[in-house]
């Protein structure tokens, strides 16, 4: 596999072959990531308790958790069209519309049913839609830092910070799901994007596009394909649920503990269109996300669902936002993590009103369970509101498990490990029952067990 370095030249060569406005594009990118420096000061809100956050042991210590990472170590791959042997594609016997396998940036394995093609819906990796869909690509890749005359908060997904800046220059994979007017698939689409070589950059792009009227569930999950080598993701995701359009994407991380993992996501939902987001994250060393939908047209709906389990000296950061543009708006968050060993999080999510978004309707909650004594959780919810008619909560909680809990079930005869799985699941339950789909119920529910063992 050929590779290259984070430089000029080799953004050249990667866009040698694309169209001229993603040429310009990256390059765009590439004069941020040149301008910007890598997050080090505490004085960047959304950075600051990764760039430096302090422990609860007995010495205060403060720990650098950026500390230790080098972004030259790390290669992004040329991108091609397979050349790859097949190998790791979880075994699943439910039913899918259509599955994507990307390995390393490089396409493995695309399939799709024939219902998905009468429909007119377009799968496909990135690389092949930026030549089959240029002008459907172009309408909508990193496009949108203003609705509606108003700037938003999320701004412009290419130029948040140094990671961001180095995605929208040498993006690599990633796939475009594209759902026409009217169109409804209620079958699941699936894919799968593994990191297997060593010193691996993962760049991977998720766009999806559901027009009026349509109905769409994807299920993507990301994963290390060996258990021992580290690598770098630096991902971007984003949704565009347009008017009456009903979205379900759920996103599953499980990189291994070598894996250093950065990503912006964003939705925009149009006039009465529904999105679910659901993001579980089980994996990386370090982890940090930042995740906003924003609610551009009157009368839609967006719930943001999110569940984590961290252990060993995992560090996962997760910044939100729930933008509300437009009139008669809702919005509900619902964030629960569980932390053992020496893990650390940090949640801070905001809730913006914007002027003309009167009645809006919006609610955030983080919660937090902690199973050993060197667990730290930080999280802050946030209220930026500058319309008069609206209804916004916000609810944080973190806490051990009540030993009362757990001697009620052990006087049952369960053992303490049983008491504790128990007690994990029903924590994890609010979150779990408002995931429309049984099948990634079970597949969290595996996942929550595996580190509990």
């Amino acid at each position: 596999m050929q590779k290259g370095d984070f430089s000029k030249e080799f953004l050249q060569k990667i866009a040698a072959d694309e169209p001229k406005w993603m040429r310009e594009k990256r390059l765009e990118a590439y004069a941020h990531y040149e301008s910007l420096p890598m997050p080090h000061t505490t004085k960047d809100d959304e950075w600051r308790r990764t760039v430096d956050m302090r422990t609860q042991d007995y010495w205060r210590r403060t720990r650098r958790h950026l500390r230790g990472f080098a972004l030259e170590k790390y290669q992004p791959s040329v991108p091609t069209n397979g050349g790859l042997s097949a190998e790791d594609l979880d075994d699943n016997d439910e039913e899918t519309a259509g599955v994507l396998v990307q390995v390393d940036g490089q396409l493995q394995h695309a399939s799709e049913t024939e219902e998905l093609k009468k429909k007119g819906i377009y799968f496909a990796h990135l690389h092949t839609a930026l030549q089959e869909q240029p002008e459907l690509l172009r309408s909508y890749f990193m496009n949108k830092a203003v609705t509606l005359e108003t700037t938003l908060k999320s701004g412009n997904i290419a130029q948040h910070n140094k990671f961001d800046a180095l995605h929208g220059a040498f993006w690599q994979g990633g796939y475009l799901l594209h759902v026409p007017k009217g169109t409804k698939i209620e079958v699941p689409l699936r894919v799968y994007i593994k990191m297997s070589e060593a010193a691996q950059a993962d760049l991977s792009h998720t766009l999806i596009v559901a027009e009026e009227g349509s109905q769409v569930v994807i299920l993507e999950d990301n994963a290390s394909a060996n258990p021992d080598v580290d690598g770098l993701h630096s991902g971007a995701v984003e949704i565009f649920a347009e008017q009456n359009s009903n979205v379900t994407y759920v996103q599953v991380q499980r990189w291994n503990r070598q894996v250093w993992s950065f990503a912006s996501h964003r939705a925009m939902v149009a006039r009465d269109a529904h999105l679910c987001w659901v993001t579980a994250t089980f994996g990386g060393r370090l982890s940090k996300i930042n995740q906003a939908v924003v609610l551009e047209g009157t009368g839609c709906t967006a719930q943001m669902l999110g569940l984590a389990f961290t252990d060993a000296r995992q560090h996962l950061d997760i910044s939100t936002a729930q933008e509300h543009v437009s009139a008669h708006t809702s919005s509900d968050l619902l964030y629960r993590t569980v932390l053992k060993d020496r893990a650390q999080t940090a949640w801070g999510g905001n809730i913006y009103v914007y002027p003309s978004a009167n009645h809006t309707d919006a609610y955030q909650k983080n919660d937090n369970l902690l199973l050993s004594e060197r667990a730290h959780a930080d999280t802050l919810p946030g209220l930026e509101i500058q319309a008069h008619e609206v209804r916004c909560t916000h609810g944080a909680t973190a806490g051990k498990i009540d030993p009362e809990q757990v001697f009620y079930l052990m006087s049952r005869g369960v053992s303490y490990a049983q008491a504790e799985k128990l007690i994990v699941d029903g924590f994890f339950e609010p979150v779990m029952e408002r995931i429309p789909l049984e099948s990634v119920r079970e597949e969290l529910s595996t996942s929550v067990t595996r580190k509990l063992e």
